[in-house]
């Protein structure tokens, strides 16, 4: 039985890590892909995952395997392709640490994941299915993405849900909207970034946005708010849970690292979705501040997920006021 599976995109970040003697910028080859990401977060602190994708067999589809077994997720639902090359993003990476994509995606194999490559047996057995709205983008990978939440909805699993808005990645923001707002009637709990809230909403305000998730029938609606931390809700309140203080390298897989987090204490709460009170819900949060605070401090995103060791000290700093 796993905690969690998570279903879509693995890749290649080439994160950008400053510049040569010639000025030329030098990228580092690291794993990504946010639902991936999310697993490796909650592997590094001792839960049980796995993944379901599909990668290029080529140099890159064989590190991210051998990246999934490193990290003790379960890698049997990742499939490495002959007929298409693993999807490359390449990540510059600001001063402030906020970046910029690029993505190698066309005919990439991540989108190329099709409903007879699903693992369904990983996933009815599973407490969570995690899914991210890169999946949707694009056929195949839209119906193997409907077809793993139906087959999870079928075995009682809990719907976890991460839009995470490309514009690139669409034909426009239109279908964007349409597709990523059509997987909220399924998902239980749901993060969207402050960035996202219009676009997920059509609200301004995160407690009215939250608020709008909850209508839809979601349960846990989370927020994040940058340095400020995040804005939780359930049915019975809402709560601002500051986050931490650090030195920011790279923001990649911060929300990641957040989420991860978040899941993973909710794994160990043992209530369903509804059960869970605002005040439980803000614990999860604070948790998740924690794993995103000590994985900003590093560069890439799985490569710098925390362990338990990590985040316990980290919680032991101040909040941020």
């Amino acid at each position: 039985m796993f905690d969690v599976t998570a279903l879509g995109e693995m890749l290649i970040d080439f994160t950008m890590q400053g510049r040569n003697e010639q000025g030329q910028r030098i990228f580092a080859q690291n794993a990504g892909g946010a639902p991936a990401n999310v697993m490796a977060a909650m592997a590094k602190l001792g839960a049980r995952t796995a993944f379901i994708g599909k990668a290029g067999n080529d140099m890159h589809g064989k590190f991210l395997k051998e990246t999934l077994d490193n990290c003790g997720i379960d890698s049997t639902g990742f499939i490495l392709s002959d007929d298409y090359f693993t999807t490359l993003a390449f990540v510059d990476v600001k001063e402030n640490g906020e970046r910029e994509f690029s993505f190698a995606r066309n005919h990439g194999a991540d989108k190329m994941l099709s409903i007879k490559d699903l693992s369904l047996e990983t996933i009815s057995n599973s407490h969570i299915l995690h899914i991210g709205s890169i999946s949707l983008t694009a056929e195949p990978c839209r119906s193997a993405t409907m077809c793993a939440v139906r087959e999870a909805k079928r075995a009682n699993c809990v719907i976890s849900y991460d839009p995470n808005y490309r514009a690139s990645l669409w034909s426009g923001e239109p279908e964007a909207v349409s597709q990523m707002r059509s997987m909220l009637k399924y998902s239980d709990l749901v993060k969207i970034s402050e960035e996202e809230i219009e676009l997920m909403t059509d609200e301004f305000d995160y407690e009215k946005a939250a608020e709008a998730l909850l209508r839809q029938g979601v349960k846990i609606a989370v927020i994040t708010l940058g340095k400020l931390g995040a804005y939780v809700r359930t049915s019975d309140g809402g709560q601002i849970v500051k986050g931490f203080r650090n030195k920011a390298l790279d923001a990649t897989g911060a929300g990641d690292a957040f989420w991860g987090g978040f899941l993973y204490q909710f794994c160990r709460c043992g209530k369903l979705p509804d059960e869970v009170s605002v005040s439980e819900a803000a614990s999860f949060a604070d948790f998740g501040n924690a794993v995103a605070s000590v994985c900003v401090e590093s560069y890439g995103a799985i490569p710098a997920m925390p362990t338990m060791e990590q985040v316990a000290e980290k919680m032991q700093e101040e909040r941020l006021e």
